[in-house]
């Protein structure tokens, strides 16, 4: 309960500090979102070639475990005829 009414007493203080009036930040919060729009595009593009590397990696890996996987296939089926 204590966490609701702090969640909306900095949600109000948000509000109000944006509008125009006693404080008028409005100004400030776009220049700060006008300054973090790159660096959060650059975290953003950091994130997903991190994925992306990590995605071809289990791709490949998953390859390697098929292929292993036949080879098994063939040679047990090989020693189950003989």
């Amino acid at each position: 309960m204590v966490a609701l009414i702090v969640g909306i007493v900095f949600l109000a203080f948000a509000v109000i500090s944006v509008i125009p009036g006693p404080l008028g930040w409005w100004a400030d919060v776009l220049a700060f979102l006008r300054g973090s729009l790159p660096v959060l595009a650059v975290l953003v593009g950091l994130v997903s070639v991190f994925i992306g590397i990590a995605d071809i990696k289990d791709r490949m890996a998953a390859r390697k475990e098929e292929a292993l996987e036949e080879a098994e296939d063939k040679t047990g089926d090989k020693a189950g005829k003989a």
